[in-house]
């Protein structure tokens, strides 16, 4: 008998070959964090012994952790995939997306436009990305196959019924698929495979002195992208982090974890979410589905 993470794998290779077969240019969204890493490991299997079939791209904010850059970079050099950078800078250049100005400033949000473009630039029918149903409520109501418009927006009313695993890939022109092939994974079901596939992760998910801004009861990276202000105290404090999200507004968590085990089980102790952590998705209740109705993965 199959247990519990053979049968979230054997769907998550169902589902990534649905999108070789049903699409004409998939592309893998690729972060560096833990679910994309999961996803192009689950993309290795589907296709093996060939080549990932996919392109590989990450909207660069140019406020991520360099730590996760590097790993980046380095992990797609071992997969021999090609990766298509596109960053949100080129994007406040051309006065397309504004810089956003004050304490709480981040480019996260800013970086719908740089994906919706390089949907466009490149023709992209379906987006491959790491999102999972059990880290936020509106994350919950996508579908396997989440068809955006040709706007690029989402509406989570509009939604195809998923019935018997059959995924349905038909678009109209200029429309385009968000595909989920570890959404009904939970967060420590991926941690699970990390360990037993012995994935290598970016150093900052695990325990790392790091110089940080107390601020509103969290601690952020330090980093020239913060706008401090008077009532920030910059301290050192041993760190890990949960989620490879914007330096901006990711805060750490503080911890002495430094092995796979540790951090779940201190995840399990935890009174907080995954994303409790995003200051992003606390500017209101509905920051996260409002981001995505304009198009944000």
């Amino acid at each position: 008998m199959r247990n519990h993470l053979e049968e979230l794998e054997n769907e998550s290779i169902y589902i990534l070959r649905e999108v070789a077969a049903q699409f004409q240019k998939p592309v893998l969204l690729f972060s560096g964090g833990k679910d994309s890493i999961t996803v192009a490991r689950l993309a290795q299997k589907a296709f093996y012994p060939a080549k990932i079939p996919f392109t590989f791209m990450h909207i660069d904010t140019g406020h991520n952790f360099p730590e996760t850059i590097t790993f980046r970079d380095k992990l797609i050099e071992e997969l021999g995939v090609e990766l298509i950078v596109r960053y949100v800078q080129d994007s406040i250049n051309e006065k397309k997306a504004k810089e956003e100005t004050g304490k709480y400033a981040s480019r996260n949000s800013l970086q719908t436009v740089t994906l919706l473009d390089a949907i466009e630039e490149f023709g992209f029918d379906a987006c491959i990305g790491g999102a999972r149903r059990d880290e936020e409520k509106s994350r919950a109501k996508e579908r396997i196959f989440s068809v955006r418009d040709d706007f690029g927006q989402w509406d989570a009313k509009k939604q195809r019924p998923e019935m018997f695993t059959i995924l349905n890939g038909k678009i109209n022109f200029g429309e385009n698929v968000r595909a989920f092939p570890i959404s009904n994974w939970t967060e420590e079901d991926v941690w699970t495979y990390i360990k037993q596939e012995e994935l290598e992760l970016p150093s900052i998910y695990f325990a790392h002195d790091r110089k940080l801004v107390k601020r509103d009861g969290a601690v952020l990276a330090h980093s020239a992208y913060l706008n401090l202000v008077d009532s920030d105290e910059v301290i050192t404090d041993r760190v890990r982090f949960r989620t490879v999200g914007d330096m901006t507004c990711t805060a750490a968590l503080i911890s002495n974890a430094s092995t796979i085990e540790e951090v779940m089980y201190e995840n399990k102790a935890s009174k907080s979410s995954e994303r409790g952590a995003r200051i992003d998705d606390k500017r209101s209740e509905a920051a996260l589905e409002q981001r995505k109705k304009g198009g944000y993965f």
